[in-house]
């Protein structure tokens, strides 16, 4: 099949890995890109070779097939239906956007326009995710009862070069993260039916300390910070489930299943790959090394990094290509609007709870998404 054009709005931080990526997935050929701040975009188009357009510009072009929504998550509702209403698939980057009303009007009005609208995070496609999904659909560790799931780290402050938008409305650790944690988890056992939650602001103000013009500067924090939450999943299992950054260090597991025949550990769902553990009922954990099978074996690491971080897979654009395949062949994409739509209710619905100190029941429901094969994987894989 031949490429689908595809330009990039939002040239901050994020879209850097994208524009490395993209070349090496089949399917895609990225064309332009767009920014608020001209500037931004003029640097990245420059460095990757690419054209540098406004965003109407670049929603007009009819070599574009699909705009990968980059901004930040104020913006991804706006910026997500203006080229909806041109004609475009969209893909974004996570949150789909922060109100919850306006997912569900995205992911009407994709359809309507017979286009296809997808989100990050699509980390649970990667090798990790799939493996620990093929071991709970073979009922190894049985029917799921229970979980633990932990996030938990100092917040964006000392990596970020401009980290001020992760600490107001719009921002937190729930919203910026949870969706990895949420997506994975969705993906193995469902939907989310109900929640119950606790949350709270650690610290006042965060001093940024990371290299660049906000270093020194001072951010009052205008969202919550740490959030305990439980999960009750339609399916019956329930989750103990937090989000923090008012944590300088921990050691919990990113996921852990308690299933009727054993136990699962997941691997970090921020990445692509990892080892996954599971028990045969009480016996010793039984780890399978992700990184031989498709979008598994390390190939990055943050420059943010200590050097004895270990490299990880990350192989973003990964939900591009699938849903630039399905929409080729008129099938249901994985990473899709759809999912990050209820997603993000679970996410309001968290929030909520810990404002209220109510238990909330998350209105919409989904269906877990196709498995993905192997071999269906690899086949979205240009390489080198």
């Amino acid at each position: 099949m031949s490429d689908i054009g595809v330009g990039i709005v939002g040239c901050g931080n994020i879209s850097t890995i994208y524009m490395l990526n993209m070349p090496k997935f089949a399917g895609l050929r990225l064309v332009a890109c767009a920014d608020a701040r001209p500037e931004a975009a003029q640097a990245q188009a420059a460095k990757f070779g690419i054209e540098a357009l406004a965003m109407d510009a670049l929603f007009a072009r009819k070599d574009i097939g699909i705009v990968v929504n980059l901004t930040t998550p104020n913006a991804h509702f706006e910026v997500s239906r203006a080229a909806i209403e041109a004609g475009k698939h969209v893909f974004g980057e996570k949150p789909i956007c922060v109100e919850a009303a306006h997912a569900r009007t995205l992911v009407e009005e994709a359809g309507k326009r017979g286009v296809k609208i997808g989100c990050a995070p699509d980390t649970f496609l990667g090798a990790g995710g799939r493996l620990a999904r093929e071991i709970v659909d073979s009922g190894k560790v049985g029917r799921i009862l229970s979980g633990s799931c932990f996030l938990m780290s100092h917040g964006m402050e000392h990596w970020h070069p401009d980290p001020e938008f992760f600490f107001k409305p719009g921002g937190g650790p729930i919203l910026d993260m949870a969706p990895y944690y949420l997506s994975a988890i969705v993906n193995l056992l469902g939907p989310v039916a109900r929640v119950r939650a606790r949350s709270s602001i650690g610290f006042a103000e965060r001093l940024v300390t990371s290299q660049g013009p906000r270093k020194g500067h001072r951010i009052k924090v205008e969202t919550p910070t740490t959030v305990m939450a439980l999960l009750e999943f339609a399916s019956g299992a329930d989750i103990m489930f937090t989000m923090s950054w008012d944590v300088w260090k921990h050691g919990h597991p990113p996921i852990e299943l308690y299933g009727t025949e054993g136990s699962l550990r997941v691997p970090d769902p921020n990445f692509f790959g990892g080892t996954v553990e599971y028990t045969e009922r009480g016996g010793d954990w039984i780890s399978v090394d992700s990184a031989a099978r498709p979008f598994g074996k390390p190939n990055w690491r943050s420059p943010n990094w200590a050097a004895n971080m270990p490299d990880r897979a990350n192989y973003r654009c990964l939900g591009i290509a699938e849903l630039a395949s399905a929409a080729v062949k008129g099938t249901p994409h994985r990473a899709s609007g759809a999912l990050a739509s209820h997603v993000l209710d679970a996410m309001h619905a968290i929030l909520e709870s810990g404002r209220t100190g109510a238990a909330v029941e998350v209105a919409s429901r989904i269906e877990r998404p196709a498995t993905l094969s192997d071999a269906d994987a690899a086949s979205l894989w240009r390489g080198n």
